[in-house]
């Protein structure tokens, strides 16, 4: 584990397409509405939504090219005001394409003002053979913010038979509340390197992924509720630190994993929101 402070995480890429999203959200009386949104490349949200009323808003993060080619960096930084409640998710999962060499990144800052509500719940990121990829997420909250989010990666195409023997992925997480850090860690694999096939790594599986919670309080009840829920397929545990509720999935589908978050995220989201779990319309096209 390491830490890995915001903007200095990795180096910007010299070539490549630059894509960068900021957003804000903030509460209005009841209601939760985006009062800032810059965003320069192809990386864009579409209108806001309110599938469960005006408390909540849910925004679409969009990719308009789909893949994301060596040297490109995706940048999205998002901020919630107090007392906002956000939910973002994306439409399709992420591709990082095979690179002759050129790295491609995706930066994520994520913060969560006094009272507020941030989701971060995206689809798969899909890793090609041979792609050079880099992925942070950099979360910083205040004291009683609620964080709920997840992260799922495939290493080589599944379905097209596709093994990941060549290239090199980089993943960082920070988790910070009230100046503090409260969780970090550091994965680095690459193709066809031990740590796909060890035991304690990815043990032959090509799937892998985290969820992750964080409140002032995680009650007991919900790690207990948490741990009685199975994979369909594949390997989940979870694990209970100071403010902190993570939960691990390895297996070989992606599906499964979203399966297994999703019902983690329907426990979670009442305990520690005090709102129930309604599932995006998106995920469902």
């Amino acid at each position: 584990m390491n830490d890995v402070a915001p903007g200095t995480a990795i180096a910007v890429a010299t070539s490549g397409w630059e894509a960068r999203l900021a957003l804000s959200y903030a509460s209005r009386g009841q209601r939760t509405v985006v009062d800032r949104r810059e965003h320069h490349g192809p990386l864009v949200v579409q209108k806001p939504l309110y599938p469960e009323g005006e408390s909540v808003c849910q925004s679409i993060i969009v990719h308009p090219p789909g893949g994301i080619a060596g040297g490109d960096t995706l940048l999205l930084d998002v901020q919630v005001g107090e007392h906002a409640r956000a939910q973002l998710t994306t439409p399709a999962a992420a591709k990082w394409y095979r690179s002759t060499g050129a790295t491609s990144q995706q930066i994520l800052r994520l913060s969560g003002a006094r009272a507020s509500l941030l989701e971060w719940l995206p689809q798969e990121s899909i890793v090609f053979d041979g792609a050079v990829a880099e992925l942070v997420t950099d979360v910083t909250l205040s004291e009683d913010a609620v964080f709920l989010g997840w992260d799922i990666v495939c290493l080589g195409r599944r379905l097209a038979g596709e093994k990941w023997t060549r290239g090199c992925l980089r993943h960082d997480l920070v988790l910070r509340r009230g100046g503090q850090r409260q969780w970090a860690e550091r994965v680095l694999i690459g193709g066809g390197k031990e740590l796909l096939y060890a035991r304690v790594g990815l043990d032959h599986k090509s799937v892998f992924g985290t969820f992750f919670a964080s409140a002032m309080h995680i009650p007991e009840h919900l790690i207990a509720t948490s741990r009685a829920i199975e994979c369909d397929e594949g390997e989940g545990a979870v694990t209970h630190l100071p403010g902190v509720f993570l939960a691990r999935y390895r297996g070989e589908s992606a599906e499964a994993a979203r399966k297994y978050f999703a019902a983690l995220w329907a426990c979670a989201r009442p305990a520690l929101a005090k709102l129930s779990a309604m599932t995006p319309r998106i995920w469902n096209t």
